[in-house]
């Protein structure tokens, strides 16, 4: 029988996913007119946010870039936001575009370095907690001093290299073989349990990861782009900044490395699987094939990729440039030196950032009906209105909660504006700013683990090719997160009642 040409719209809206997916979504955008006239903007826009999070939430049944897209879309058409205010909220943000179009880019032609540095790690350090410690407390060094999702599409291309190596064995196939790692079909049978183990392995060294950009992004001034806006409005210099901060992002620190130690001891919450044997064999043999080829020119590339490497980290921590340009440097140079002079070659590495970057930018249009509808006003309002001496406890709860559904850099922005304002009004005096600065720092960075909306490298990490790989749902990441959520939210709560 012909199909018809409304069957045939209707197979082909939104692709593959679920029937009772496509008409959820559907109903969303039906509603959203309804109820902007019959209740407002500001309940329409906190729905709207609402529908935004369910399309992030169901990011394995379709990417949130084509549901959330027609979302911001809609909410343009209705009123809500203006392309202008879109457009602002995207030159805000120009940083964080040109970081994930190049530094992803850029760290994709270091993964041959990156998969021989972390499979002698992974080789050598068999104890799992001692393994996971040492993911958390790298990555939270180093987002100290470079960037969160820098650091993240370290450890997701690591991840990648693991898993794709493990899956064309359990699929019967040699190394050098072609093969398509997404698919489990080929896999066989006496290697699914140990594929599904592994899985749970590499999940929970990613959010051990993770969580480490958080612990160490919020402790200087260049760990996260708020830090930087809330420093310039502080008029305070790197120094000032981490001794400011240091009352609650060290004892934060110790106790989320704590936690980290705990929940490999426990197994709770989606922790502790280790790494099976059967693929320590095959990382062991894959690592010893590589060593046996290799020549003078695949050391060649590894030295390029070490010199490259370094030079990245110098050029971050001193502020060479932004960087996403700091990016475009690293991409020229490995693929000048190493042969990579192709098109399709070089396109290949803008494959796993080039979406997220354009769901980041509706993720913007959902931040500009945010500001132009005052959703947060009333919060803002309510906290400013208490009295002086619980204002910093809290500005650190309202900041959390907020930064948990929205961008955690929005959120920053708006109330250390409406802080700075006060001080400049002679409401508050400058101690009292200064202790607000700092709530407003820490709330923004650590209780907003609790999902992926709250944390940029979150988000990133549940929208990556690896994610779909290791059954990284967002509700697993938010159960996975939520031990960590509680840690961080209550010392960091506690540490700020009690030293501010």
């Amino acid at each position: 029988m012909k199909e018809s040409i409304i069957s045939a719209l209707w197979r082909n809206f939104l692709g593959p996913s679920p029937v009772w997916y496509k008409q959820t979504i559907v109903a969303f955008l039906v509603l959203n007119p309804l109820l902007l006239w019959t209740a407002g903007p500001f309940i329409t826009g906190w729905v709207l946010i609402a529908e935004f999070i369910f399309t992030l939430a169901l990011a394995l049944r379709c990417y949130p870039l084509q549901p959330g897209g027609l979302l911001a879309l809609e909410a343009v058409l209705l009123g809500m936001t203006s392309p202008e205010s879109v457009y602002h909220e995207a030159v805000l943000n120009f940083e964080v575009i040109l970081l994930l179009m190049f530094m992803v880019a850029g760290i994709y032609f270091m993964k041959e370095l990156l998969l021989f540095v972390f499979t002698k790690i992974l080789l050598k350090v068999e104890s799992k907690i001692l393994l996971s410690l040492l993911f958390s407390l790298v990555a939270a060094f180093l987002s100290a001093f470079l960037d969160a999702l820098t650091v993240t599409a370290v450890l997701i291309s690591v991840g990648v290299g693991f898993f794709s190596v493990y899956h064309k064995v359990a699929s019967g196939k040699g190394l050098p073989d072609e093969h398509d790692h997404s698919q489990d079909e080929s896999v066989q049978d006496t290697h699914r349990a140990d594929l599904e183990q592994f899985r749970a392995f590499l999940r929970s060294l990613l959010m051990h990861g993770a969580v480490g950009t958080a612990l160490g992004g919020v402790c200087t001034l260049v760990g996260e782009p708020q830090n930087l806006l809330i420093a310039t409005v502080a008029g305070w210099d790197f120094v000032t900044f981490a001794k400011y901060m240091a009352p609650v992002t060290m004892p934060v620190l110790f106790c989320g490395l704590s936690t980290c130690m705990l929940l490999e001891l426990t197994g709770k919450f989606g922790y502790g699987a280790k790494l099976p044997s059967s693929v320590r064999t095959v990382l062991a043999d894959f690592e010893a094939r590589q060593s046996s080829q290799r020549n003078p020119r695949t050391n060649a590339r590894l030295a390029v990729q070490a010199v490259v490497a370094v030079l990245l980290v110098v050029a971050l921590a001193m502020h060479w440039a932004a960087v996403g340009l700091v990016g475009l440097m690293v991409m020229v140079l490995l693929t000048a030196f190493n042969g990579v002079t192709e098109e399709h070659q070089i396109g290949h590495a803008f494959e796993e950032a080039l979406p997220f970057t354009a769901l980041l930018v509706v993720f913007f249009a959902i931040v500009a009906v945010i500001h132009d509808q005052h959703l947060f006003h009333p919060v803002i309002e309510a906290v400013l209105a208490m009295n002086a001496e619980i204002r910093p406890t809290m500005f650190f709860i309202a900041n959390g909660l907020l930064s948990m559904i929205s961008d955690n850099v929005f959120v920053a922005t708006v109330y250390i504006s409406e802080v700075k304002a006060a001080l400049d009004a002679g409401t508050i005096t400058r101690l009292e700013f200064d202790h607000l600065a700092v709530a407003i720092n820490t709330g923004t960075n650590l209780p907003s683990v609790a999902t992926p909306n709250g944390q940029a490298a979150f988000l990133f990490l549940l929208t990556s090719a690896l994610a779909p790989l290791i059954r990284l749902s967002y509700g697993r990441m938010v159960i996975m997160a939520f031990p960590y959520t509680i840690v961080l939210g209550g010392v960091g709560l506690l540490c700020v009642k009690l030293f501010l």
